[in-house]
C-alpha cells in the first residue's frame, strides 16, 4: 500500500467519527461501560492473585526434632531434607530461639514463659520453605518418615482449604473476565454495526465502482481502532484516580502482614495498557466484522 493511500485512509477515518457523531458516541459508550466493567475485575484478580500468591509463599513445613537426637542426628535430617525434591531453603532454629521468638511473639503475655528458660520444654526445629506452595504437603510426609522427627506441622486441615480457595477464586476470575471479554466484543460489534448499517449504501457505491475489500476495510479498521482506544480513556482514568486513592489511603489501614495490594507504580501503567491493547483489538474486531457482509454485493 502506498503511504499516500495510507494517508488518505487515516484523513477519511477521522472524518468518518467526526461525521458520525451519535454513532461515535454510542459505539465509544459501549467500549467505555464494558472497559470499566472489565478493568474494575482485572484490578480485583490482579490483586487477589498477589495476595494468594503471598499467603502459599507463608505456608512452611516445621519439622520438630525428638529430644533423644544428639548434634550428628540433627544435622543429618538437615542434610536429608535439603537433598529432597522441592525444597527452596531449610532453616534451623534451636529450642531456645524458639522460647525467645514465643515469648516476644506474645508481647508483654510472653513474660509468663520466661521462667522457662532455664528449664525449656520446647524442641529444636527445622523450618522448611518449598520451592511451590503445593508441594508442601508431599515435602510434610517424606519428613515425617526421618528418624528423630517428633512432629511435623505445616497447618494440615487449613492449608488444604487454602490452596483450594485460591484456585476456585482464580478460575472464577478467568471465566469472569473472559466472559466480559466476550460480552464486550458482542456489543460493540453491535453498535458498531448500527453505524456501518447506516452507511451500508457508500460501501456498496465503492464496491460497484471497483474499490477493492482491502481499500474499503481499512478506514473501517482504523475507525474501529480510534473508538476502542477513546473508549479506553475513561475507565483508566476512573480506575487509575479509584485505585490510587485507595493504595494511598486505605491499604496502609490493612495490619494482615500477608494483604497488601500491588504498587499503583507501575501497576496502574500496566492496567493502563492492558485496557488500551483491549480496547483497540475490540474495537478493530467489531468493525472488521461488521463491514464483511457489506462487501459482498
Amino acid at each position: 500500500m502506498k503511504f499516500r493511500t495510507l494517508l488518505r485512509h487515516f484523513r477519511e477515518s477521522f472524518k468518518n467519527i467526526g461525521r458520525n457523531g451519535w454513532m461515535t458516541f454510542a459505539s465509544v459508550s459501549a467500549v467505555t461501560v464494558t472497559l470499566t466493567l472489565v478493568g474494575v475485575f482485572l484490578v480485583l484478580m490482579m490483586n487477589l492473585n498477589h495476595i494468594a500468591g503471598n499467603v502459599e509463599k507463608d505456608v512452611e513445613v516445621r519439622a520438630h526434632i525428638d529430644n533423644a537426637a544428639n548434634d550428628d542426628d540433627i544435622k543429618e535430617i538437615g542434610r536429608k531434607i535439603t537433598k529432597m525434591k522441592g525444597i527452596e531453603s531449610v532453616i534451623f532454629s534451636p529450642k531456645d530461639e524458639e522460647l525467645t521468638n514465643l515469648i516476644d511473639d506474645l508481647g508483654d503475655n510472653g513474660d509468663a514463659f520466661k521462667p522457662f528458660e532455664q528449664d525449656n520444654p520446647l524442641r529444636d526445629v527445622y523450618i522448611i520453605k518449598t520451592k511451590s506452595p503445593q508441594d508442601v504437603i508431599k515435602v510434610a510426609k517424606k519428613i515425617e518418615g526421618l528418624d528423630y522427627i517428633q512432629s511435623v506441622k505445616y497447618g494440615q486441615g487449613y492449608v488444604e482449604k487454602l490452596f483450594k480457595f485460591v484456585n476456585i477464586a482464580r478460575n472464577i476470575g478467568i471465566v469472569l473476565i473472559v466472559g466480559l471479554l466476550f460480552t464486550a466484543m458482542f456489543l460493540i460489534s453491535n453498535t458498531i454495526k448500527i453505524t456501518i448499517v447506516a452507511r451500508r449504501k457508500e460501501i456498496e457505491i465503492m464496491r460497484l465502482v471497483g474499490a477493492t475489500n482491502t481499500f474499503i476495510r481499512w478506514p473501517f479498521f482504523l475507525e474501529g481502532l480510534w473508538l476502542g482506544i477513546l473508549g479506553s480513556i475513561i475507565p483508566i482514568g476512573l480506575i487509575a484516580a479509584l485505585y490510587y486513592n485507595i493504595y494511598k489511603y486505605a491499604a496502609p489501614q490493612i495490619t494482615f502482614k500477608f494483604i497488601d495490594f500491588l504498587p499503583a507504580n507501575p501497576f496502574i501503567y500496566q492496567v493502563s495498557a492492558i485496557l488500551i491493547v483491549i480496547g483497540a483489538v475490540i474495537g478493530i474486531w467489531g468493525s472488521l466484522m461488521s463491514v464483511r457482509k457489506f462487501l459482498k454485493v
